[in-house]
């Protein structure tokens, strides 16, 4: 049952994360039949917190509010990802968790749940700038760097800032259905579900190779994107056999010329459709994918999301 929820905040706590929070279990909504919850802001340091943003806040709440809890909640801090916890803190988390109450991160937050050992092995979403980190110093967990959230129940984590906004969503609809959550979603003005993943937000540049080799070649294949090649026109162009120009591409590239190629592509496809009013067939054929039936399924492979979505998420109101 859903009905008490503290959200639980360390010295430079986010605003914005900790507000999405507040937003969904902190207002009284009984005016349109909504559920009320027992909400609390609670401290883990002290009576007074500053923030990554210079103010601060202040709160009668200490750890024993979590005892009572039957969500606790922990928005995103500043430097939360190199930074100790009190170990007071994580053994409330851990003792909660014991009795059944879940815990529920919103971006960084999931470092906290990390080092109360509440992450190992299970999966788990972070922003997506976190995500290396959080895999090299928490190796027992995995990272989906590609999601807004996973629900590993009861342990509920979130990717950046407004994938908060949607584990939060996907609690009160698991909860309480799907019309509460619509409710909620709609006094906020933000949609009840969101479709595709935070791989659409990714900003992921092909690494430089650092060799020669193929060098030449990878420039040759960036200017030609729309154009169908083989292994072996690849490798007639290096002047080698093409067994030895798929390993050598391999070795500088960590990954095959078909991957190389079709990730430009999308990548290439992500410019045209924050940039140009190209329509979907042009696009696909300047890409190299042919038609937009295969540029949709590739884009969608790769990012979680449809071209058309991606254009009106990037573009707003200047997309057709």
């Amino acid at each position: 049952m859903l009905k008490n929820v503290a959200a639980v905040l360390l010295n430079g706590v986010h605003p914005f994360e900790l507000g999405v929070v507040c937003e969904v279990f902190g207002i009284d909504r009984s005016d349109e039949g909504l559920p009320v919850y027992d909400f609390a802001v609670v401290s883990a340091e002290g009576p007074e917190l500053g923030t990554h943003c210079g103010f601060t806040v202040s709160t009668p709440y200490g750890l024993e509010r979590l005892e009572e809890a039957d969500l606790i909640a922990v928005p995103a801090g500043e430097a939360y990802a190199e930074r100790e916890y009190p170990p007071e803190l994580l053994a409330a988390l851990r003792r909660a968790v014991d009795r059944g109450t879940r815990v529920l991160s919103v971006c960084s937050g999931v470092f906290l749940l990390a080092a109360a050992g509440l992450l190992d092995g299970r999966r788990c979403a972070v922003h997506w700038h976190h995500a290396e980190q959080l895999s090299r110093r928490y190796p027992r967990l995995t990272v989906e760097p590609d999601v807004l959230y996973v629900d590993e129940d009861p342990v509920i984590t979130s990717a950046g800032t407004a994938a908060g906004i949607d584990a939060c969503l996907h609690l009160v609809r698991k909860e309480q259905g799907p019309e509460v959550a619509n409710k909620i979603a709609r006094r906020m003005v933000v949609p009840p579900h969101r479709d595709g993943g935070q791989a659409q937000f990714i900003e992921r540049p092909l690494p430089k190779t650092p060799c020669d080799t193929v060098g030449e070649v990878l420039a040759w294949m960036e200017a030609h994107l729309d154009q169908e090649v083989t292994v072996e026109q690849l490798a007639a162009r290096a002047h080698m056999a093409p067994r030895t120009f798929a390993r050598r591409f391999q070795q500088e590239t960590g990954t095959t010329p078909y991957r190389w190629i079709l990730r430009q592509r999308v990548l290439l496809a992500q410019e045209l459709l924050e940039g140009t009013d190209e329509t979907m067939d042009t696009i696909a054929w300047r890409t190299g994918f042919g038609t937009a039936a295969a540029l949709r399924h590739q884009f969608l492979r790769a990012l979680g999301t449809t071209p058309n979505a991606y254009r009106r998420a990037f573009r707003g109101p200047r997309a057709a």
